[in-house]
């Protein structure tokens, strides 16, 4: 059966995330949930580098819950935590059209500080930079990052 342009880019959004536990676990990280709420993650502290995915952070700008890609915890660089969000452009579509939703809630509501892994080339010129001049405004937003450079950041920080 063949995916849906919906599908295959739900599944390659996938195949990010699980770039970014792989460099997470290769780091000495544990996962202690999926679907749980920051709390439990900050309180997990018999593992002092942890992690979990998809976790719930509290409501955003539309007053709807608000769920992160992972919340890390034990980072030398960030030890009280760090969110790190994945989006994935491989063809024309709308993530890039959620990047000010997206820096908005990094900005006003996420409880860290945040670093976005962009994928894939389907992007609108100028999308990215965009959101990575918005590190300059937005005291929240560490880095936006393509995989690669996430790798690099990752190996003198986690």
């Amino acid at each position: 059966m063949a995916l849906t342009q919906g599908g295959r880019a739900n599944k390659s959004g996938n195949i990010l995330e699980g770039n970014v536990e792989a460099i997470l676990n290769g780091h000495n990280y544990f996962q202690v949930g999926n679907y749980v709420p920051k709390e439990f993650i900050l309180n997990a502290a018999l593992l002092p580098k942890r992690y979990g995915k998809e976790v719930y952070i509290g409501t955003g700008i539309y007053h709807t819950e608000l769920k992160v890609d992972f919340y890390v915890v034990g980072s030398p660089a960030m030890p009280s935590g760090l969110i790190f969000e994945c989006k994935w452009q491989e063809s024309p579509g709308s993530v890039d059209e959620k990047f000010p939703y997206l820096n908005m809630n990094i900005q006003n509501y996420y409880p860290a500080p945040t670093i976005v892994i962009l994928g894939g080339e389907g992007m609108r010129e100028g999308a990215s930079k965009w959101l990575k001049a918005r590190v300059n405004d937005n005291h929240n937003l560490l880095a936006v990052y393509s995989l690669d450079r996430f790798i690099a950041w990752a190996n003198k920080n986690l």
